[in-house]
Parts: C-alpha cells; structure tokens; sequence
C-alpha cells in the first residue's frame, strides 16, 4: 500500500483540497493517507473531513491522523508539507510590524522582512523533518508546498532529501494569458522558468506557432480595458488589470507568473506610499485580512460539494507527479529544484523553477540554458536575499538575518540601515517561541 504523509494536516482548506486531489486517481484511492499536525483540534477537522469524502465515494483509502511526525514518517513513499510554522500568530508579526515602518507586504511569504521570518520558522521545522526522513523513509520523495518555496525547498535539498517545490502560480498564469489572448483550451501551449513567483513566460505558442510578440500586444490591451479575456478572470487577484505585471513585463520583455498584487512587493518601484499603492491596486489585497475571514461554514461547504460532486483534479500538481510515478505516466509540471546548471545564468546550487518531466523515475528537470537578461538581472537579486535567508538560519546568524532583511528591494527603497535593524529587532522579540536561538 502505497503511503503518503501530509505533515500540515490541519490547515485551513489546502489539506482538503490535497485529499480530493489524490482520491481522483485510481492509483491513490486505496492508499495509507497519515495526516500529521500539532494542533490536534485542527488535525480533527481535516480528518472528518477527509473521512467523509472517502465514504461518500466508497473508497478503500486508509486515513491515519497523528500529532506524532516520526508515526506519520515512518515508511512514507511521499511525504506532502504544507504547514506554516507559528499559524496566524506569527504570521501577524510578519506583516503588522513592517507595516508600522512603512513596509506594507500584500502576503509576505516570499520575499521582504515576512519571506526572512517565514523562512526561518520554516526551516527549523524542515531541519527536524527531513532528519526523521533520512532515518524513517530515506527514499520517499518531499513535495513542499510551504513558503517561502525557493527558502525553504534550497535548505531541503541540500539535507540529503529529494525536494520538489510545488506552487500553481506557473500554470494559473498561463491559463490567464491564454484567455487574454483568446485562445481555447487546447490550442496553446508555453514554456516558462526562473525562480519561483518571479519565473518568466519565456516562450507561448498557438497551434505550435510562436505568438510572444502577439501576447504582449494582448496584454497591454487588457490592462488599458480595450481587450476583454475569453474567460472571466479574476480581477480581484489580478490587481488593477494586471498594472504591475504589465509594467514588468513592458520593462523586460516577458511577464512574469505572479499576481500583481503578490509581485507588487518584490520591487521598490511600486509601493513606495498609500496613494502609489491605490493608483496601481484599486481595491487592496491583504493576505493576512483574507485569512482572517477564514470560516469552518465554508470549509464544510467545500467538503459537501467533493463528496457530492465527482471527484477531479484540482490545478495542483502534487497528485499527479504521485500519479506519475505509481503508473509509469508521462507528464510535464513545473517545479522548484536544485540549480544543477539548469538555468546557467542563476547559481549553481540555488533554488529554480524549471519544466520537469514525470513518470516512474521520479521527477526529472529539464535543462533551459540563459534566462533573458533582464529576468536573469531581477531573479539574480532575489537569490542573494535567498541565500542569506538559508544561511542564516545555518549559522543561527543574527547579523545574517539584518543583511536579509537589508536585501530585500522594497524594505531597503524605504528605510534606512538603522530603521531595519530596529524593526528586525523587533521581529526577532517577538518571534521568540519560534526562534529562540536568535534571542
């Protein structure tokens, strides 16, 4: 029997989601699901609900829940991780207190002062796992859902653990371009790599003809309202008609696959006040206020309409990777790997989001050789705020995290040397429960 451990469990909606995902292929509907968190309260929920869309589908799976990882580890062929180590109290700290420097993160999950924290709460907890995993299940193969994902999958790899890093926002990007553009499923297809949230549409083609030159034209249009998508989108997410993306995208030459909002905070160019913010944002997207509104109706709603309904993928690629490998099938994702020469204008040894072929022999990235110059340029910052993110938490360095935080482009067009060292103080004070060796 095949068994996958979810070390997370009691998340919100995402382990729910994960759950539907599996139980739509044949190759998984008999496996040993062992969800895994330290909330016990949180872990029942997921539990019942996980228990309910096996029965409504009479399916054989086997639904183990434990608040013990070595239990959940033990023997796994995969192991899923998809936590966020500290919940919404950390979480707060991450967002509230930047903000009260002038440092307004719209998520703060990959980059800017919440991508350092999260990152290093992340990898004190990666850091237990994969030691469990290189005893329990040496073999299984790590498929991280947590941000920050280049952080968090770059410490990964290098304990000795197979480490995929899976994120959606490569393929909702694409579907949004393709309905820019009018195209029909189908019909389009693209090729894309970088780092993750910040990889690039490098190549899209209809009907295998290369219409690059045609999307941005596409995009534009759609950003001034002279173009309507050939599916609704969703303007909420794509913040303003896309007024960040565009902009990128105008000044590289490639758009990139990240929301506007979520890409707003990678750059010091466009949330530098409130009025810069309103003019390019319209209506405010504030991940931590969204999380907030999160309710146990909506998530039992959620529940009711799988069990109901027939069970299908979700856009998510996890399922089908351990689809992939069960049944020897084919298949393209895209994921985050190790830089083993794969994008040969980014570092070796860095964390990079590249095609990667499926099928028994695991996951398999594909070479993609120079990113454009300009994409290469702004990835290539990103990376040494990474890697100071990494290391700190190797050195257990203090001074590492000042430099972190110091790197990142939105916080440094804003404050000072010394502003940042007194806000990260601050962070650190009041992380304490989940960082101590910074104390």
């Amino acid at each position: 029997m095949t068994k996958i451990a979810i070390i997370g469990a009691g998340g919100y909606e995402f382990p729910l989601q994960l759950m539907n995902d599996f139980l739509s292929f044949e190759s998984t509907q008999d496996a040993h699901y062992a969800l895994m968190d330290i909330d016990p309260q949180s872990l029942a929920r997921t539990e019942r609900l996980a228990r309910r869309l096996v029965d409504a589908h009479d399916l054989p799976a086997k639904i183990e829940p434990t608040t013990d990882r070595a239990t959940a580890l033990a023997g796994a062929d995969f192991v899923v991780v998809c936590f966020q180590v500290g919940g919404r109290d950390a979480y707060a700290v991450d967002m509230e207190v930047p903000r009260r420097y002038g440092v307004d993160q719209t998520v703060g999950d990959t980059l800017g002062p919440g991508g350092v924290f999260r990152g290093l709460r992340s990898m004190k907890a990666l850091e237990e796992i994969t030691q469990d995993m290189l005893r329990l299940c040496p073999d299984a193969l790590l498929l991280n859902y947590a941000n920050p994902m280049a952080i968090n999958c770059w410490f990964a790899s290098s304990q000795g653990i197979r480490t995929t890093g899976l994120c959606h926002s490569v393929q909702h990007t694409a579907d949004e371009l393709a309905s820019i553009m009018g195209l029909e499923d189908g019909t389009w297809s693209f090729r894309a790599a970088g780092i993750n949230h910040q990889a690039w549409m490098l190549d899209f083609r209809h009907h295998g003809r290369d219409v690059t030159a045609e999307l941005r034209t596409a995009v534009n249009e759609y950003h001034a309202g002279n173009r309507a998508p050939l599916r609704p989108l969703d303007e909420w997410y794509a913040g303003g008609r896309e007024s960040v993306r565009t902009a990128i995208m105008n000044l590289t030459g490639y758009f990139q696959t990240e929301s506007s909002h979520h890409a707003s905070e990678y750059y010091p160019h466009f949330r530098r006040d409130p009025a810069q913010v309103q003019a390019l944002l319209p209506e405010r997207w504030d991940y931590l206020d969204i999380t907030r509104g999160n309710n146990e109706a909506q998530l039992d709603q959620m529940a009711t309409e799988f069990a109901d309904g027939t069970l299908a993928v979700s856009e998510e690629y996890a399922a089908r990777i351990i689809d992939s490998v069960l049944t020897n099938t084919p298949r393209v994702v895209y994921g985050n790997v190790p830089n083993t020469g794969l994008i040969t204008n980014l570092p070796d040894g860095c964390c990079v989001e590249v095609p990667c072929l499926v099928d028994q022999n695991g996951v398999q990235p594909t070479f993609v050789g120079d990113l454009p110059a300009a994409g290469a340029g702004i990835d290539l910052a990103s990376v040494g705020y990474q890697q100071c993110v990494v290391e700190a938490y190797r050195q257990r360095s203090k001074d590492l995290v000042y430099t972190a935080v110091s790197l990142d482009r939105l916080t440094s067009s804003l404050l000072g040397l010394d502003q940042i060292r007194t806000m990260t103080d601050e962070m650190i004070a009041a992380q304490q429960q989940w960082l101590p060796e910074l104390g």
